[in-house]
């Protein structure tokens, strides 16, 4: 039997994208496995937390400029007009503070990558009916990736679709190491063939990737065209999508 990776359930799980039919599979399926929900409070409690932390930085950055700004002015003769300058140069301060934190220029496509993009997590291994998955050559390749060594569990992926060219799940972790050693080419091939084959869990994530690969090779015309697919369906990427086009737009 088939062992299900949960990765990409607990994802649209936790962002509120499953319909009714899929949330009451989903909770059967935690009534039964304790692991299973801990993973999904986990990842829960993860989300919560990155999503905090662009708050408290700016709130952080804004405690700085106040408490500048509250430090005691030294005496001397012409204390009025120094206390008038002073005030004026911390205003200025806090207004240009204000505004570059509020209202950022557009990022370049390296700091769109840094900020929205993170290796595709893979399930701990274990005995499946996919012979893949099964081989010794797929399971050095996840070591390797797990220890983010890219260029070698790209290696070993390619040979494992050497004997198992349908496997949708190791291309995809093929593009995505190849990703990781700028080998853009080669990743745009494997994360296409996903999306080609349309039949498999894992499109929603090349369609991703995809884009990213674009982003990263300057096509920013397919970059777009790509990302506004992704918004435009329910997947757990289409938020992030918006607001990289917002950038590009």
């Amino acid at each position: 039997m088939k062992t299900i990776d949960f990765s990409y359930f607990i994802e649209r799980y936790n962002a509120g994208e499953m319909d009714e039919a899929e949330k009451e599979w989903f909770r059967k399926e935690l009534e039964g496995n304790e692991k299973l929900r801990r993973e999904v409070e986990l990842r829960n409690r993860t989300d919560m937390i990155l999503k905090d932390r662009d708050i408290m930085n700016l709130r952080n950055k804004l405690n700085a400029i106040e408490k500048q700004r509250k430090k005691p002015i030294p005496e001397v003769k012409s204390r009025k007009p120094l206390n008038i300058r002073y005030a004026a140069l911390i205003a200025s301060l806090i207004i240009i503070g204000s505004i570059a934190l509020l209202s950022r220029g557009k990022p370049d496509s390296d700091e769109i990558i840094s900020r929205y993009y993170k290796p595709y997590e893979v399930a701990t291994i274990s005995r499946s009916a996919n012979m893949a998955a099964n081989s010794d050559n797929f399971r050095l390749a996840v070591e390797y990736y797990n220890v983010s060594d890219y260029r070698n569990a790209a290696i070993y992926f390619s040979k494992v679709l050497e004997d198992n060219p349908g496997d949708m799940h190791t291309e995809l972790l093929n593009g995505i190491s190849n990703f990781e050693t700028q080998n853009y080419p080669e990743a745009s091939g494997s994360f296409s063939k996903v999306i080609e084959d349309n039949n498999n869990f894992y499109i929603d994530h090349a369609q991703w990737y995809l884009a990213l690969c674009y982003l990263k090779t300057g096509e920013t015309v397919k970059a777009v065209n790509q990302l506004a697919k992704i918004e435009a369906s329910r997947t757990i990427y289409r938020k992030d999508a918006k607001k990289i086009l917002s950038y590009l737009k």
